[in-house]
């Protein structure tokens, strides 16, 4: 009888902190993606699961496939670069949010007789990908790299073959610095490209880059690293050469944000500011309860989200992406904070 009565006083208590005396059954969650993030969230993924029981299953296929995979309902979560257009979000069975998560540089790279450090101007990088220059030793490219050994050499250039959120950046940014650009291919997570050949995820382009002798591609800063690969030191508007790396993507992100967080901080106005960065983000439903889920489902969507933004953000710096500014988890939060499960806030 007093052990009945010492247990209905545990559940009592329990009860009244909102609290489960049985520990809750731990979920298996999906998402699909962004390439660019991959190596940040397999990090993360891997720390939760360690933390919670919580299994998060990932696809590493590219921003556009991972929206498209949100739309149909397939996933609990996408993941892109590109924040989704009013049009796109038009489209959606429910509204969308997103939650910024990381920082990251797309960095220029290319495969040369020792791979020295090159300046390129934004004009150049342009004129590049629309296949105005072909040469390595181009004279306009030799012109800002005086005393550089630069070789006599077919430019092969390399993009994406899949649509990627690291296009939208990098088209972003070209859009922004060429009139020519604007012009003839425009900006988007897919393109018509002029030239070159293409690669499946940041992968595919580092690799045929690391091939293939005097290619030249676009990825995530990590890649190149991964890979021993050189990085451009490309030229800002205030006209300084910067270096890809944490401080100068988190300079570039010192900037007034939106409410939803849709913002691209590419050709930033920081002085030394890194011109191709961009955020990351994980997009969700506002309205959990759809297709059949649960409320721990829902639940422990919101949850992992919430951890990626605070407690996950310890992780960002070690694998070279800069953590989302304090303005930005402020904003995460108010926006967590208005996801629903049958309209009732998942998180308090």
């Amino acid at each position: 009888m007093f052990k009945k009565m010492v247990m209905s006083a545990v559940f009592l208590c329990l009860s009244m902190w909102g609290l489960s005396p049985v520990p809750a059954q731990a979920v298996e969650l999906s998402g699909a993606g962004a390439t660019f993030p991959y190596p940040l969230y397999s990090k993360m993924f891997y720390e939760y699961h360690k933390q919670t029981g919580d299994k998060v299953n990932y696809q590493s296929i590219g921003s556009g496939g991972g929206i498209r995979q949100l739309m149909a309902r397939t996933v609990d979560f996408g993941a892109s670069d590109a924040f989704m257009s009013d049009e796109e979000l038009s489209k959606a069975p429910a509204p969308i949010v997103h939650i910024p998560m990381a920082l990251g540089a797309v960095v220029v790279t290319y495969n040369i007789p020792d791979n020295p450090t090159l300046k390129l101007t934004s004009d150049i990088v342009a004129d590049i990908y629309l296949g105005k220059i072909t040469k390595w030793d181009d004279q306009r490219i030799k012109n800002v790299n005086p005393g550089v050994d630069i070789p006599h050499l077919n430019i092969t250039v390399v993009h994406r073959s899949d649509g990627s959120g690291t296009t939208f950046i990098f088209s972003n940014y070209l859009a922004k610095i060429s009139r020519d650009w604007k012009a003839e291919v425009g900006q988007g997570k897919a393109l018509d490209w002029p030239v070159g050949i293409g690669g499946k995820g940041n992968e595919g382009v580092a690799g045929y880059v690391k091939q293939i002798p005097g290619a030249i591609g676009y990825v995530e800063l990590i890649y190149t690293l991964q890979n021993n690969m050189p990085a451009a030191l490309v030229q800002n508007k205030s006209g300084n050469f910067i270096n890809p790396s944490l401080e100068s993507v988190s300079l570039a992100a010192n900037i007034d944000l939106p409410d939803d967080t849709r913002i691209a901080i590419t050709d930033t106005d920081a002085a030394q500011g890194y011109p191709i960065s961009g955020f990351t983000w994980l997009l969700l439903y506002q309205e959990q309860s759809y297709g059949g889920r649960n409320a721990q489902q829902a639940d422990e969507s919101a949850k992992l989200a919430w951890w990626m933004c605070h407690q996950g953000q310890s992780y960002n710096e070690a694998l070279h992406y800069a953590p989302i500014p304090k303005a930005a988890v402020a904003k995460a939060e108010r926006i967590l904070k208005s996801v629903t499960y049958q309209g009732k806030p998942i998180l308090r």
